[in-house]
């Protein structure tokens, strides 16, 4: 064999096993009732923050230690505990991507990413407003 023939072949093998990789990566939005299925299981979760429920964050108690409520898209509320810092207007947000695992009835969330109401739609409706003028 030839050596650009070999290191083409090097070249594939590693392609594939990128690509085998990054299928392991990939995965979907679950509700609560799918993740008490995969207990233990690193997953995704979509959903709102419950507003009426109390959220619990003491800082001067402990700085790691983030909890509060949450509805799902099924419209399944549960208990989410973060272990770190409560996020910048956290109540702000309109909807919550949590990635995490159940354990028991409790969701231990590792990330919180978080869609907050867009800064500029005030901007954007006083620009359309000019336009029209």
């Amino acid at each position: 064999m030839k050596k650009t023939s070999i290191i083409l072949l090097v070249v594939i093998a590693v392609c594939v096993a990128g690509m085998v990789m990054m299928v392991g990566d990939f995965s979907t939005y679950e509700t609560f009732a799918t993740a008490r299925k995969k207990e233990g299981k690193e997953i995704h979760v979509i959903g709102a923050l419950d507003s009426t429920k109390s959220v619990i964050y003491d800082p001067a108690k402990d700085a790691n230690y983030f909890s509060f409520h949450m509805k799902d898209k099924s419209g399944e509320i549960s208990r989410v505990v973060f272990y770190g810092t409560r996020p910048t207007d956290f109540e702000k947000s309109t909807e919550l991507v949590l990635t995490g695992r159940m354990v028991g009835t409790e969701f231990q969330c590792t990330k919180i990413l978080m869609k907050c109401p867009s800064k500029y739609k005030d901007e954007q409706t006083a620009y359309s407003a000019q336009k029209d003028i």
